[in-house]
């Protein structure tokens, strides 16, 4: 990704080569979960590395860098001004905005879900705190819950019991996220994506994280983060079965994958509360057991 918005346009790319770009993008961020991976139809595999370029390289704008607040907001800001001029039929010298506006144009993707995310990234820059779990989950609405319908309308499946199923799901991964994370975030940006109001609830403070803390208070505190997660990511599981083929098998394979980080958790949050559970390779024979059985 260009290093900012004045050099976005120095390189000329063939829309060819802006879904190669984003393409590459999508390949070289390590996720737990997959990205346009070789599951789903051949046919959705670009679009969706596209989705992911656009959401990665406004995410590392909120978060990358040794930039100002100001700064880092006049990048997302550019974003959301681009995105609007594509969207009207500008030219765009950024390989992200060549591909994604051909994406849009090709599939009508609603141009209100790039915006959130983009709602959601602001957000990152100027707010480190959620007073209680609608607050939180209103930011996992724009920040996550995009994505899943982005999916949902590539695929011509986005009727309204998919989209809140798929919401279900991406709140989840949301959540699991932030509970790997814990003490990465507070470090590196002092956010803490915990309820302030349930914090107080069980006695844990912002010094729990700062010196890892490992006491009762701040086990069930997590715990119960843990059981919300669940609940949302069981609520939203019935859309791998409502949707056939590949991308069904995909949606189960996510599935099995978040409630697999989620049972890591669970099993650490004793001893190792702080602890960053990945998936490893001994894990998906598991998961594809689930995804086409459980």
């Amino acid at each position: 990704m260009p290093a900012d918005a004045t050099t976005a346009g120095a390189t000329a790319y063939t829309l060819t080569q802006a879904y190669a770009y984003c393409e590459r993008m999508a390949r070289n961020h390590y996720e737990n979960f997959p990205v346009a991976s070789r599951l789903l139809p051949a046919r959705l595999r670009r679009p969706i590395a596209v989705v992911y370029a656009f959401a990665r390289s406004a995410d590392d704008f909120a978060d990358e860098g040794e930039r100002t607040v100001t700064q880092r907001l006049a990048l997302l800001d550019g974003y959301g001004a681009e995105l609007d001029a594509v969207a009207r039929g500008g030219a765009s010298g950024d390989p992200v905005f060549i591909a994604l506006a051909d994406v849009i144009a090709r599939h009508e993707l609603p141009l209100q879900l790039f915006h959130d995310l983009l709602s959601a990234f602001r957000q990152d820059v100027t707010q480190q705190r959620y007073a209680d779990s609608s607050e939180l989950l209103d930011y996992c609405r724009r920040s996550a819950n995009p994505v899943g319908r982005l999916l949902l309308h590539l695929n011509g499946a986005a009727s309204a019991e998919n989209l809140q199923l798929s919401d279900n799901i991406c709140t989840a991964l949301q959540l699991i996220n932030f509970h790997q994370d814990l003490v990465q975030d507070y470090d590196e940006t002092g956010r803490i994506y915990i309820p302030l109001d349930e914090m107080q609830q069980y006695g844990v403070g912002p010094d729990h994280f700062r010196d890892r803390r490992n006491d009762e208070a701040l086990r069930g505190l997590l715990r119960q983060q843990y059981r919300r997660s669940r609940d949302l990511m069981l609520a939203g599981a019935p859309l791998g079965r409502r949707l056939h083929g590949r991308f069904g098998w995909e949606i189960r394979l996510i599935v099995a994958g978040g409630l697999r980080v989620l049972e890591r958790l669970d099993a650490l949050v004793d001893t190792a509360p702080f602890a960053r559970p990945r998936l490893r390779r001994r894990d998906w024979p598991v998961l594809l057991w689930h995804s086409v059985f459980g």
